[in-house]
Formats: structure tokens, sequence, C-alpha cells
């Protein structure tokens, strides 16, 4: 099991596309869900759809939360392959 995990990480501390895959795909999902609380926080209905303002920022609330997650599996998912290649290629 000790070099198991060793191979891993030495396989990941040298391929730097499975780094970045991984860098960009945390970047990516905090950077979505950053950007969603900005642009929801000054989300304000008037009028006769006042009360909705709440039920609607919930859905895009959602929304965001959705493609955050979808962008950090696709990079962790793009990452396993590129740590298959190098680690076929390094060890």
């Amino acid at each position: 099991m000790k070099d198991y995990l060793t191979e891993i990480l030495i396989v990941i501390a040298y391929s730097g596309r499975t780094q970045a895959a991984i860098i960009l795909g945390m970047i990516g999902f905090i950077g979505i869900n950053l950007i969603g609380d900005y642009y929801l926080s000054h989300f304000q209905l008037s009028g006769t759809m006042l009360p909705f303002t709440e039920v609607i920022k919930e859905k895009l609330i959602h929304k965001y939360d959705k493609a955050a997650w979808g962008i950090l599996i696709s990079f962790l998912l793009l990452a396993i392959k590129f740590y298959r290649k190098d680690r076929k290629k390094f060890l």
C-alpha cells in the first residue's frame, strides 16, 4: 500500500498536465461559486414580482452550484486521464 501511494505522488509530482488539471478544476469550482454569489447578492426584483425574489435566487444558486460541480468533476476526470498516460511514460 505504501508503494502505491508513493507511486501516485511521484507521477503527480512529475506530471505538469495532471497538476494543471487538478488546479484548474479547483480554481473553476471556487470561481464559479464566487461569481454566482456576487451576481446574486445584488439580485432584486421589484413590483409584484418581489415575493418571488428568494425563490428565483435559490434556483439560480442551484444552477451555479451544478455548473461548478460539473467543472470540478470534468477536470478531475481529465487529471485521471493524464495521470494514466504519464504513469506509463514515467514508470
